[in-house]
């Protein structure tokens, strides 16, 4: 890509072949056009429905359940089809749901196509035309006036107080100086080309004529529009854990079959026999209902995370949040307002202050218009002159009101030569007077000021620019007549000095608050900036994003350091500033070379290729531009950093809670493996329980409580943790031993209702019968009130209290009314294959179904006596106070 803002005007003309004043003829720019093509981005076709739905079918979880269906099927000869019609509703359900929440890439850059300006007016063969900017090739003449969208990169040849808002592309939140000049050196950063302007950039003040440097795909915006294109969907980690649930169940699956296939030929069982038995009992093993209880868990906390102003566009990024464990910022929009405002006013003598507010609201072309929501004004316009006039404001001074008194009657534009502007205005008395604002040194040689008040003013603008705030001197001058000629040295000299406005774009209020949060969780958060590095580094100090010992670089140090080093030493610096799109993608891909999970957060165009190759993108819905929001995985809309602290809370209750409905699947899944499996290795007269039982517990009683421990709340103590390692498997040792030994428990109290049912309590002429209904009904009420013990793994049920999660005890209520209707329902009864029951028999199913609890709440009190407390609190006290 050639380095334009390194030639001269002159040299661009000659490369560009294009003659200054008849622009390209039409012949010339016909023949670009198709050696160039159009200016505009290229498109990604988009994927189709059959290829859509073929990638959620490739989801493991999915294979397995598919895998289980044609098992039934075979095994049961076509006769058992419930259960695989089941097993495909639910597939066919969750590829909907997923389906409809994607689309990801191409409405980036659909947004990305939507920013180029439709219009353009060129010079072509000596004749001004306006044409659409698509049709503008390399070589084209444009001129730019105020409000016009930059509709391709060009070189400036020539301009007048021109100034670009350039805080999409760069994040420099003021507007950018520019000036025809001579040659820049080839290195020099985007956000400091002052000769070029860029594509879909907003011109704030001034004119140009330019000439077009470069178009389409080959311009700054779509570069950033390739870095789209090949920056594929990484996986997330909850569908990496899902996959390995999907392995560990097939595995299982395989275990259970071999096991149980070898046993009945030890047994001396018919082979064919043994083989169907085992393959049954191996589809039993699959919970059905998982993939969906996950689907609908992300689903409900997608509801839940929009009703805190936190729109989520793909359901498993909803997890992801939860082991973020390093928040790349943006700081323009994002970590601060995006607004400049006066934060600092220094007078020389009392009485001057009436004056400079006068100065500030005059001395500008900013308009007030109501604020939302019935808040104070704001001005629309420069930046700059804005915040004059909002300073203005706050104390009172209505700017509208000044113009009546002092209405405007001429005026000295800005000119980067002179760095100031001058107003002038009719007293009402008679006689002008002069309203001047602009760069300190240079205004202050136009004032009559003593020596001692030089230097006072000298010192104070030197200690605001420390501070990183921009610096305006303002002054004033009153004349008795109008000059003939109205310029600087006309008006300009003599000036009387009124003080200095400090400014800068403000921290948001609660972003302190949201970075605190963030220490204490463990998070890092890294402030990534297009700015300057003096006015970065002093922002991230007051967020206290910027620590003792950490440090801060620039671009331009990151295009010396190889990304080897980068990945080695990132963990060092808490500020990257005047850094390009691919400096934020090589901050991002750092990070997660070290293992880290990245979220990322950002509101311009240059944000787009890093917020799509985090692990998660949040983009700003208020000031975040199309791009942003279309390459994001989620949109703050209430662009509020403190927003994506609350959505990682979110996150984490959510994986939380989904590791809970697993938890809680598994080990009814295994307690009705272990009653099946040693039933049959025992050589039970009878299978404890029927197919159609299996069918019923699996789809129906456990279902209802999976899907209330996914909307359980948040436990206390969550944001005091560090965040869990993506890369840890979800079976560690200990919940696998959980899950293990409490299916076990499960089974053996159902073998145990059995028994008790076939050789103790039951008539022996109905024992079968009611040992069968006593197994059912024990394994069923078991899970009940097992979902109650695995809403914590550390915390006594009384401690978190029984009605704390009421869709846990609707769940439960409806699951014991639905058990109910089928022990004593007679139609239902000869469904199921139940039997009434007698009041020992009862006795013996409620003790049964009671164990689990009891059991359960003695080994979290064991856990907690042994440090489980620590657990639940979550990080050792020296980590709450943060990484120092």
């Amino acid at each position: 890509m050639t380095a334009w803002h390194s030639r001269s005007a002159v040299e661009a003309l000659e490369e560009l072949g294009c003659d200054r004043k008849r622009g390209l003829s039409g012949e010339e720019a016909e023949r670009r056009l198709r050696e160039h093509g159009p200016n505009a981005l290229r498109q990604k076709k988009p994927r189709g429905m059959v290829l859509r739905v073929l990638d959620q079918l490739r989801d493991p979880m999915v294979l397995v359940l598919l895998g289980a269906a044609g098992l039934s099927l075979a095994v049961s000869g076509g006769e058992d089809w419930l259960d695989a019609a089941i097993i495909l509703l639910i597939v066919v359900v969750n590829a909907c749901i997923s389906i409809s929440q994607e689309d990801g890439a191409q409405r980036a850059l659909e947004a990305l196509r939507g920013m180029s300006a439709p219009m353009a007016r060129a010079v072509r063969d000596g004749e001004r035309v306006r044409l659409p900017a698509a049709e503008l090739v390399p070589g084209d003449l444009i001129e730019l006036e105020t409000g016009d969208q930059v509709p391709a990169d060009a070189r400036i040849l020539e301009c007048a107080a021109l100034r670009c808002d350039e805080s999409a592309l760069t994040g420099e939140s003021a507007p950018v100086e520019k000036r025809a000049g001579g040659s820049l050196p080839p290195e020099t950063p985007l956000a400091d080309r002052s000769n070029m302007v860029a594509g879909s950039t907003l011109v704030t003040g001034g004119r140009a004529l330019c000439v077009v440097t470069a178009t389409g795909m080959d311009s700054e915006v779509g570069r950033i529009a390739g870095m789209l294109l090949g920056d594929g969907d990484s996986e997330t980690p909850l569908q990496k854990k899902m996959g390995e649930v999907s392995r560990t169940l097939s595995f299982l699956c395989v275990c259970v079959c071999a096991v149980m296939f070898g046993a009945g030929l030890l047994a001396h069982r018919p082979m064919l026999e043994m083989f169907l038995t085992a393959v049954s009992l191996a589809v039993a093993a699959i919970p059905e209902g998982l993939p969906a209880v996950v689907t609908i868990v992300l689903a409900l906390g997608v509801s839940r995370m929009a009703g805190r102003n936190a729109i989520v566009k793909k359901l498993p990024a909803v997890e992801t949040l939860g082991c973020a464990a390093v928040i790349c910022s943006d700081k323009t929009g994002t970590l601060t307002q995006n607004r400049m405002t006066v934060t600092e006013v220094w007078t020389p003598r009392d009485g001057a202050r009436p004056l400079l507010l006068q100065a500030a609201a005059l001395c500008g072309d900013a308009r007030l218009r109501p604020g939302r929501a019935g808040g104070r004004p704001v001005a629309d316009g420069d930046p700059t002159e804005a915040a004059l006039v909002e300073l203005a404001a706050r104390e009172g001074v209505d700017r509208t009101e000044l113009e009546a008194e002092l209405p405007r009657r001429g005026e000295l534009p800005f000119d980067p030569e002179r760095k100031c502007m001058t107003t002038l205005h009719a007293r009402p008395g008679g006689g002008f007077r002069v309203l001047v604002k602009g760069a300190p040194d240079v205004l202050l040689r136009r004032c009559a000021i003593g020596e001692e008040e030089r230097k006072s003013a000298l010192s104070i603008n030197a200690g605001m620019a420390d501070r990183a705030l921009r610096v305006l001197a303002l002054a004033y001058r009153d004349l008795e007549f109008l000059p003939r000629r109205l310029d600087s040295a006309s008006l300009e000299q003599g000036l009387t000095f009124l003080g200095l406005a400090g400014m800068m774009d403000p921290p948001r209020p609660e972003a302190r608050t949201a970075v605190e949060r963030c220490h204490r969780a463990g998070i890092r958060p890294v402030m990534i900036t297009g700015d300057h590095k003096r006015t970065a580094v002093a922002v991230a100090r007051a967020l206290d994003i910027c620590r003792e010992g950490d440090l801060a670089v620039t671009g331009e140090d990151l295009d010396l350091m190889p990304q080897s080093l980068l990945e080695e030493d990132v963990e060092q610096f808490s500020v990257f500033a005047r850094v390009t799109p691919e400096h934020k993608l090589r901050i991002v891909r750092a990070w997660q070379k070290r293992g880290k999970v990245v979220a990322m957060t950002g509101d311009g165009v240059n944000d787009a290729p890093a917020l799509k190759a985090a692990d998660i993108g949040c983009a700003m819905g208020i000031g975040g531009t199309d791009v942003a929001k279309g390459a994001a995985d989620m949109i703050l809309t209430d662009d509020d950093f403190s927003t994506i602290v609350a959505a990682v809370e979110e996150g984490r209750g959510i994986y939380a809670n989904i590791r809970k409905a697993i938890h809680y699947l598994l080990s009814c899944n295994i307690g009705e493996i272990v009653t099946v499996f040693l039933a049959t290795l025992l050589q039970f007269r009878q299978m404890p329980l029927v197919p159609v039982q299996l069918l019923w517990l699996n789809l129906v009683t456990d279902a209802l409580p999976a899907l209330a421990l996914g909307v359980e709340p948040v436990e206390e103590g969550l944001m005091d943790r560090k965040p869990r390692d993506a890369h840890a498997p979800l079976f560690d040792r200990a919940f696998t031993f959980r899950l293990v030994w409490q299916g076990v428990m499960v089974g053996l109290l159902t073998l145990a209702a059995y028994l008790l049912g076939e050789y103790v309590l039951s008539d022996p002429r109905s024992a079968s019968a009611a040992a069968n209904t006593m197994a059912f009904a024990t394994l069923t009420f078991c899970q009940l009130f097992h979902a109650f013990d695995v809403r914590s793994e550390t915390e006594s049920l009384l401690r978190l209290g029984i009605g704390s999660n009421p869709a846990m005890v609707r769940a439960f209520l409806a699951g014991m009314a639905m058990q109910m209707a089928v022990l004593f329902l007679p139609p239902l009864r000869r469904v199921f294959r139940t039997v009434p029951l007698s009041g020992a028999e009862w006795a013996a199913v409620l003790i049964l179904s009671l164990t689990p609890l009891a059991v359960c709440e003695c080994a979290k009190a064991v856990r907690r006596a042994a440090g489980g407390e620590k657990e639940r609190t979550g990080r050792p006290r020296e980590m709450a106070a943060g990484r120092r």
